[in-house]
């Protein structure tokens, strides 16, 4: 059944904001969850993307596409600051995912916006509950609860999802959460997890405030766009991957804007990955240098170490100046970390 001839669920006034680019087989995994909601965001807005608008046109949501020009990696490149690798990848996909969002939030229509990574599926009840939330805590930051799905959705599953027929209990089924990040999740998440046999407990889901602000992903996150414009969006001066969003979350506790932490599922979509990922090595180290300036405090510290052990870096927690980058790794060394199949970083 195509999703535009299904009844269509009740449209509340937030904008989802995600960026894609080569991740299609993702957004239309990602658009299909957001047609089938319990309730449909008014507007869907897709920064740099390049999916068919034939395709998105079979979805019934309102959805706003928002091309990229040069971003600010490829001017890093032209300075010498990255790879050969990462400007190619800038060139051709306009990779600089802050930017990419504060453009999003330029362009929406609501006050309440919802951020996902184009790799999410949200849960049926995911942006009714996720919204509700932010409605009773306007001026706070907002992060759901992800779920790894440990396989690609097939070809079949997929258009189950999109004709809104796969249930979160078979996503429940195949799904892990992250041993490396904090898991607000209920018993019975978990208990689904475990079994596959219950679905979400969303009617029933939970927040908690914290003041771990290092724990904020950007992966699933909602603001309101009076506090996302009183942060200042996502800072530019961060170039490709790495320390954006946790700069953010700095950004919200120096303005006293409170942290909470949900139990609002979305599915993480697997991925092939890179651990650690040499294949930004570069981008890691500006921003990284960029981060410690700011806020003398170093980012994403598991990856910088692995850096320095490998020494393609000189760096050590407790200093206090600039990491040194000494070499680039070779293609064999970025393709011997290559995991193909993996739910998380």
């Amino acid at each position: 059944m195509n999703p535009a001839t299904k009844p269509q669920s009740k449209t509340i006034d937030v904008s989802v904001i995600t960026t894609c680019y080569g991740r299609n087989r993702h957004l239309y995994n990602l658009l299909s969850s957001l047609a089938n909601g319990s309730v449909q965001p008014s507007e869907v807005i897709i920064v740099n993307d390049d999916a068919d608008p034939e395709r998105l046109a079979q979805y019934p949501l309102n959805i706003v596409q928002i091309p990229t020009s040069e971003s600010r990696l490829a001017v890093a490149s032209q300075e010498g600051l990255i790879s050969d690798n990462e400007d190619k990848k800038t060139k051709k996909t306009g990779f600089d995912i802050g930017r990419n969002r504060n453009l999003g939030a330029a362009k929406a229509s609501n006050e309440q916006l919802i951020f996902l990574d184009v790799d999410c599926i949200v849960s049926a009840t995911f942006i009714e509950q996720f919204s509700a939330k932010l409605t009773a805590h306007p001026d706070a930051l907002l992060m759901g609860q992800p779920l790894y799905l440990t396989r690609s959705l097939t070809d079949e599953e997929s258009l189950q999802l999109q004709q809104g027929d796969l249930s979160n209990t078979k996503l429940n089924a195949i799904a892990v959460t992250n041993p490396y990040r904090h898991n607000l999740i209920d018993q019975a998440v978990e208990q689904a997890i475990e079994t596959g046999s219950s679905t979400v407990n969303t009617t029933q889901s939970t927040s908690e405030r914290t003041q771990d602000y290092g724990a904020f992903w950007s992966l699933c996150f909602a603001i309101t766009q009076s506090q996302f414009q009183r942060i200042g969006g996502f800072d530019t001066h961060y170039v490709g991957y790495g320390a954006e969003d946790t700069d953010f979350a700095f950004m919200a506790r120096a303005l006293n804007i409170e942290f909470y932490l949900t139990s609002d599922v979305v599915f993480h979509q697997q991925h092939s990955v890179y651990r650690p990922p040499l294949n930004h090595l570069s981008s890691i180290v500006i921003n990284a240098n960029r981060f410690y300036d700011k806020w003398q405090h170093w980012p994403m510290g598991g990856w910088l170490k692995s850096f320095a052990n490998m020494q393609f870096i000189d760096w050590q927690p407790e200093q206090q100046n600039s990491i040194t980058l000494i070499r680039q790794p070779t293609d064999s060394e970025i393709e011997s970390a290559h995991c193909a199949d993996a739910p998380y970083v």
